[in-house]
């Protein structure tokens, strides 16, 4: 500590900001590094943080540069709450210096189940900084549970604790429990202007309700959070209702429907008039589209008449004071229209799919009290994680942790009423942890259009170097490269079309583009989606592209492409697949842009494909995947014959010239057939030997699989001519 600290030490007033998701159940203040150099003060002094007299103490760390001259302090919820302070509010801020603890007496506020924990408390809160009456979160057993300080030796007004502290546990207060499951904004990741939105709408008018009147508009009313399920939605209600003090009525929309005419309504006007008795307050509507769907498309009369009734309370001619209504869904087209009018729900905020920066956030929330091991990089993880909501990666986080429990399991005597405290230390989450979760977890918004990952590398592909070429500078280049291309100004493809003759090896290059792109995959074999019904085959092309476009970056590969996209005019099938071609024209290379997804289709007739789809700026680049050369031969029949047990005898070169005509496709099967040929051998044979599969069981297999005749565009078999 500097020795020029004390009660005489410069105070300087600060706002307060929330912090940075690392520093969260740290105790530690991030300060403008330009009033750290004007007051002298460096990493590891203690600051006391005076609001309204209530004092809490915090150690003093250098903020983010961009924070220079913006005169903020940084301090996460647990301390904000310690002394009742709100984000933007000002406190006062003066160096202190503090003694070491001897003992520190603690009160979970909440019932514990582990042996020993008092030794193991100095190395977790070694270096803290206590102040009668704080609420110190700590992680214990995976959970996060508030400890408040009753009291401690000598009993100075802050005590530093260290290795030789002694820890005295108490009993659970009666008053426990107030404010320590809180969510803060801390505890959002991947929403930072979202978060700003909701604030500007929500916190000032409540907290603040003078600067509305000063310029004469009434405070907004209502906010619809919109956005696919998981991204956080109810969360960042919960944190805003934390952060404002407000009291917090949330309504599960279905579970104020009754049976009895009029009871639905009266338990909406009940709850209503309960927020406004309490105010100030925040209603929260989870799933609003089941109680408030467009009057016009539902039959039932309740519907209706709840609708009818949150539009009058929600627009009433009674000013309805410090309230706010906040309305979450998934569906927000399903809402009737006259909710989603200004003063109603004056703000429609969505909640989107987090970014890579913003997967980052989450998995740092969600590890935060978890004890990874140093192999662990959570930023390589954000960056495979494309299409995760926040509950994919706290799912992901959380499977990573059972995992390591796992190893520990054998270990543990589950008689024991408690578990001793070095085993728990045992516990490790390692990089094979998450690689391991990776497999299982999916991303949600995928989870009915998502494949399996294909284990086929490129190694696995012989031949066709320039494909395998022009697929990489297609899909890789754009994912890992973003800022060359953004700095050449160059768009990356939409669309590759692969054609060839059947075997040839089409659909095997698209999955080996989905196992080693780090993008979503979706594979859509081309005749599924045409269906009976009238507008449910373009439907399940608009669905295919919204979930890539949410789920981006993302491929989507249609198999059979002329099954799906022929030419136009030419078929007499009740005009479906037109009205297929328009959907995947429009939404190929329509108004709205089609950022982070690539289309590869696969055909073996591009002649009878529709022209408009061949163009730029929809199919890029058309690839012909040919019949295998002499050297792609040698590199396909290698890869088949990489796993037999070949005879000494087997000459691959000879075995080139002989498959002189064939596809991949024929060389695996005749491969295969030779493999085939040398087994039924070795089961006759009564005295058994070595199983070998040599020359002349190929030579056998060449008789029975012959280089198929191939037509390609308009060639068939049935026009000797144009094939001669």
């Amino acid at each position: 500590m500097a020795k020029n600290g004390g009660k005489n030490a410069n105070r300087i007033t600060l706002k307060v900001a929330e912090t940075n998701p690392k520093f969260v159940g740290r105790g530690m203040a991030l300060v403008d590094p330009r009033i750290m150099e004007e007051l002298n003060l460096s990493a590891g002094d203690v600051l006391e943080i005076n609001f309204k007299g209530k004092k809490s103490y915090a150690l003093l760390w250098s903020s983010q540069r961009e924070d220079y001259d913006k005169k903020l302090i940084r301090i996460d919820g647990y301390t904000r709450n310690n002394i009742g302070v709100g984000i933007d509010d000002s406190v006062i801020v003066q160096k202190v210096n503090v003694k070491k603890a001897e003992q520190v007496i603690l009160a979970p506020t909440e019932e514990l189940n582990i042996v020993g924990l008092e030794e193991h408390l100095p190395e977790l809160l070694e270096g803290r900084v206590v102040g009668k009456g704080d609420v110190i979160p700590l992680n214990i057993m995976g959970r996060r549970i508030g400890f408040a300080v009753t009291g401690t030796s000598p009993s100075d007004v802050a005590s530093l604790i260290d290795s030789n502290t002694e820890f005295v546990i108490g009993s659970v207060p009666k008053s426990a429990g107030k404010g320590v499951s809180r969510v803060a904004y801390e505890d959002i990741g991947g929403l930072k202007n979202e978060v700003q939105k909701v604030r500007e709408m929500i916190e000032l008018p409540l907290r603040h309700p003078e600067i509305f009147e000063r310029i004469g508009i009434e405070a907004p009313k209502g906010i619809l959070l919109h956005g696919p399920p998981g991204t956080g939605k109810t969360l960042l209600a919960k944190a805003v209702a934390n952060e404002t003090n407000a009291n917090f009525y949330s309504i599960g929309g279905p579970e104020i429907m009754s049976k009895f005419y009029g009871e639905s309504e009266e338990r909406l006007r009940e709850i209503f008039r309960e927020a406004e008795e309490n105010a100030p307050s925040i209603i929260f509507i989870d799933e609003i589209d089941s109680i408030a769907p467009k009057r016009e498309e539902v039959s039932g009369d309740v519907e209706k008449r709840v609708v009818s009734q949150l539009l009058t309370l929600m627009d009433g001619i009674k000013s309805r004071g410090k309230l706010v209504v906040i309305g979450a869904t998934n569906r927000p087209n399903a809402i009737d229209p006259a909710l989603r009018r200004p003063g109603r729900f004056d703000r429609e905020i969505e909640i989107g799919i987090p970014d890579e920066q913003g997967r980052l956030d989450i998995l740092m929330i969600h590890t935060r009290g978890m004890p990874l091991t140093q192999d662990v990089d959570l930023a390589s993880i954000a960056k495979v994680t494309h299409g995760f909501v926040g509950a994919d990666l706290e799912a992901l986080s959380k499977e990573a942790a059972m995992r390591s429990l796992r190893r520990i399991l054998p270990e543990i005597n589950l008689e024991q009423p408690n578990i001793p405290a070095e085993i728990l230390n045992k516990i490790k989450v390692t990089k094979q942890d998450f690689d391991e979760a990776l497999r299982d977890i999916q991303p949600s918004a995928m989870r009915e259009v998502l494949v399996q990952k294909s284990n086929v590398k490129w190694e696995d592909i012989g031949g066709l170097q320039q494909v395998k070429e022009e697929l990489a500078e297609a899909i890789e280049w754009p994912l890992k490269h973003g800022d060359l291309f953004a700095q050449a100004d160059v768009r990356p493809p939409k669309g590759i079309l692969l054609h060839g003759p059947p075997g040839t090896g089409k659909t095997m290059i698209a999955k080996a583009v989905a196992a080693t792109s780090e993008a979503n995959f979706i594979s859509i074999k081309g005749p599924e989606l045409i269906s009976k019904w009238v507008g449910e085959s373009e439907k399940g092309v608009r669905e295919v592209f919204r979930k890539a476009r949410q789920a981006a970056p993302c491929v989507v590969f249609f198999d059979e492409l002329d099954a799906i996209a022929p030419r136009r005019g030419s078929e007499g099938d009740a005009h479906v697949t037109e009205r297929v071609i328009s959907q995947m024209l429009t939404e190929m290379d329509g108004l709205e842009d089609l950022k982070g997804v690539v289309v590869i289709g696969a055909t073996n007739r591009p002649d009878i494909i529709d022209e408009a789809l061949l163009r730029p700026g929809r199919f890029d680049r058309i690839l012909e995947v040919p019949v295998p050369d002499k050297e792609a031969r040698k590199q396909i029949l290698q890869i088949h014959t990489r796993k037999k047990p070949l005879a000494s005898d087997v000459d691959l070169d000879k075995m080139v010239e002989m498959t002189e005509g064939m596809t991949g496709a024929d060389i695996a099967a005749l491969v295969n057939a030779a493999a085939m040929t040398a087994i039924k051998e070795h089961v006759n044979l009564s005295g058994g030997g070595k199983l070998e599969v040599s020359m002349r069981h190929f030579e056998a297999a060449l008789d029975k699989i012959k280089p198929r005749e191939r037509g390609s565009g308009k060639k068939t078999r049935e026009d000797p001519e144009e094939i001669s």
